[in-house]
């Protein structure tokens, strides 16, 4: 009978199969990364999320200058991707309403500096003046004693002639000494106003040529150029050559592409592979083909959780071992860290 025959074969490779594993439950939750089987045997795949970064990063922002002018026009902004080396010029401001402060400031200098100049020879003439009056009174008061000295052979309305013409002579001499004290002082007091003024000037003028040397800002490091986004036009968008930039506004990020990180949350009950995952597969979401090798560099001991969340996760950093174009920061990729089932379910097996 045929039909006796197909039910006899169906029951004989019954027999022969062997029981499906049973697929893991996968946790709910965003955050928790996911424990999975992976197609290689006795491997257990933890799968992550993360961005991309840049182990060395530095953020440049529009430059804060002591100027009345609150928005800066600019000028060169450098291309985003490119690569620059250290003292590359990358971003330029216009520097019109600072070169005429500097300008308005350096005739006023000049200016100052003719006046003082001026005070200070008017300040000698008048001292030479003053001296030559006191030498004067002097000579008066001296041609007075003399006469004083004749007095036994004068009359006694001559003597007392030259006493009263001596008494004015020397009176006027302390005069012209003390007037001549006050006279220095006044006019040291109007040099040292002028010379204040001055100085103010210089410094205002030092403070402009800062000004003018934060206009211009040459690249801290040698790597590449991220342009940032920023609000304009009422949108976001990259800044472009023309745009008023306010103070303290990012413009770019320079980052060195030849060391790049990837931050992961591990989820609390997957934390136990991190002691022996060396190693990890990352793939980007923007190239679905790139796959990339990476190793465990850090990992937090401490738990964190959200507010108002139940699930824990710990903080892993990985380090990327190659060098590609194509890994920038802020990229979405996601991680895979294999480790043998062995390693784990050996006693002490979790992070340490």
């Amino acid at each position: 009978m045929p039909w006796l025959v197909i039910v006899l074969w169906m029951l004989a490779c019954s027999c022969v199969r062997g029981p499906q594993a049973a697929r893991p439950v996968e946790a709910a939750g965003p955050e928790r990364a996911v424990a999975t089987p992976d197609p290689k045997a006795g491997e257990l795949v933890v799968r992550a999320t993360g961005n991309i970064q840049a182990r060395k990063a530095l953020s440049i922002r529009c430059p804060q200058i002591t100027s009345q002018q609150r928005q800066l026009t600019l000028v060169t902004l450098a291309p985003n991707g490119s690569k620059v080396r250290q003292d590359d010029v990358i971003v330029e401001f216009d520097q019109t309403a600072i070169l005429d402060e500097a300008r308005d400031i350096k005739a006023r200098i000049t200016d100052m500096e003719h006046q003082l100049a001026e005070r200070i020879a008017k300040a000698k003439s008048d001292s030479a003046r003053r001296m030559s009056d006191i030498k004067e009174a002097e000579a008066d008061l001296g041609k007075s004693e003399i006469k004083i000295r004749k007095g036994p052979v004068l009359s006694a309305i001559d003597r007392r002639k030259n006493e009263v013409s001596a008494e004015s002579a020397k009176a006027r001499v302390s005069s012209l000494n003390k007037s001549n004290g006050f006279h220095q002082l006044e006019e040291k007091a109007a040099i040292g106003v002028i010379e204040k003024k001055l100085e103010r000037l210089k410094v205002s003028l030092e403070r402009v040529n800062r000004n003018l040397s934060r206009l211009e800002i040459k690249a801290p490091q040698e790597g590449m150029i991220a342009v940032e986004n920023v609000w304009r036009n009422g949108s976001m968008g990259q800044p472009q050559e023309g745009d008023q930039m306010y103070p303290g506004q990012p413009l770019i990020r320079i980052f060195d592409p030849t060391e790049m990180i990837i931050d992961v949350q591990v989820g609390e009950p997957d934390v136990a592979i991190l002691s022996h995952a060396a190693k990890a597969r990352v793939y980007l979401d923007a190239y679905p083909d790139a796959v990339f090798d990476a190793t465990l560099e850090s990992s937090s001991p401490v738990a964190a959780a959200g507010l108002d969340s139940p699930l824990r996760t710990f903080t892993a950093r990985f380090r990327i071992q190659q060098q590609d174009p194509r890994l920038l920061p802020d990229l979405s990729a996601s991680l895979e860290i294999a480790v043998d089932r062995k390693l784990v379910a050996q006693p002490g097996g979790g992070a340490k």
